[in-house]
């Protein structure tokens, strides 16, 4: 059988690659003549650019950039240099995992990082940057980023504000034009949340990057100036937009300072790796992630494959940490297997997460193996 291998992440456990090269032992080993090929998935967080960049022959590029408080540390993008295409995730330099638990600052951390890591694209000559989002430890409505590529914010007496969202109250005025030239940038979204409301960065993601109650409706009166002021100097207004609230509201930020456009995060990664082409020309697709539940109904890159390997007419086995019981989920997959077969403490879990996906690819081989007797 042609077999085609196509898991996103085990969230804080495997990579998207690493997972593949697990489930793709386990089936080889009952099944050693079979061809497998492997295209490691992402939704557009965590895990898009290494996805990408294994995908695309890319190398990665390292430098120094300011996390969301601050501090000085090394993150990295992915460059393709044959299309001269870079592949930024916003969380390697913004992200929650920078942070401790008593190091979270709603009302400080901003994305300057992330558009330091955009502006080094830029000056390398990049035609395209696609930009993930998800993850983030901040709610600056993308102005952290905005700045670092040279926009200016000024209060109402004209004094220059420091970009952060404590900041956003008094935001008079926005610079109309970044210091450099940009090209075509494409943001990658698995939410499609607007910038404001109930819905919005603010209600929804703060709390979980430690805003307390009064803090989520100081964000939420903050990221609404930011907009109104944008609506009002770059005569754009994105904050109903789906994605704009995506990762603290850099979508919108993306949108709004740079002319970005919002996709489907699974969507442009599917195109970019040719997953439609690859789900025709196997026999069984195999996929899986860290749990599945009803958020992997809502743009998650398994439910994305489901979709096109049932399109095609193709059984899908999807593979997982934990699965809901919600019949909604079940009915996306042609059948379902939990990777853990014994009770067992969640942190050995992931720790040996390699380890239990690849048994239970086996294990999902051998009952291939007993239909094939009966």
């Amino acid at each position: 059988m042609k077999i085609l291998v196509a898991p996103d992440k085990f969230k804080g456990s495997l990579s998207a690659v690493a997972a593949s090269g697990a489930i793709a032992r386990g089936w080889n080993a009952v099944f050693p003549d079979d061809a497998i090929e492997t295209a490691p998935i992402a939704d557009g967080g965590e895990g898009f650019a290494e996805a990408l960049c294994a995908a695309l022959g890319g190398e990665w590029i390292k430098l120094r950039v300011r996390d969301p408080i601050d501090r000085d540390i090394e993150a990295r993008y992915a460059w393709i240099e044959k299309d001269r295409i870079a592949v930024i995730e916003m969380s390697e330099a913004s992200g929650l995992w920078r942070l401790k638990k008593d190091e979270l600052a709603p009302l400080l951390a901003h994305t300057f990082g992330t558009g330091q890591l955009i502006r080094d694209a830029v000056e390398r000559g990049a035609k395209t940057i696609l930009v993930g989002l998800g993850g983030s430890a901040t709610t600056d409505g993308g102005i952290g980023m905005a700045a670092a590529l040279g926009r200016e914010f000024f209060d109402a007496n004209g004094a220059a504000l420091e970009p952060g969202p404590r900041n956003l109250a008094s935001l008079a005025r926005i610079s109309l034009e970044p210091a450099i030239t940009l090209p075509e940038i494409i943001a990658a979204s698995d939410v499609q949340n607007p910038l404001l409301g109930p819905r919005g960065a603010a209600r929804v993601f703060a709390p979980q990057k430690g805003a307390s109650a009064a803090d989520v409706e100081t964000l939420e009166r903050h990221l609404t100036n930011l907009a109104n002021v944008v609506s009002k100097d770059l005569g754009v207004d994105f904050r109903e937009s789906p994605g704009a609230g995506a990762a603290g509201g850099i979508g919108f930020g993306l949108m709004s300072f740079c002319r970005a456009s919002v996709r489907s995060g699974f969507e442009l990664v599917a195109e970019v790796l040719q997953i439609e082409r690859r789900i025709v020309k196997c026999d069984l697709v195999i996929t899986g992630e860290g749990r599945l539940d009803t958020q992997t109904l809502d743009g998650k890159g398994p439910a994305g494959i489901a979709a096109l390997a049932r399109k095609h007419g193709k059984p899908v086995l999807a593979l997982a940490g934990s699965i809901s019981d919600d019949p909604r989920v079940a009915a996306q997959f042609t059948s379902l297997m939990p990777i853990i077969d014994r009770p067992i403490p969640i942190a050995e879990a992931m720790s040996r997460g390699a380890e239990f996906l690849e048994r239970a690819a086996t294990r999902a081989a051998r009952l291939v193996s007993l239909g094939k007797k009966l």
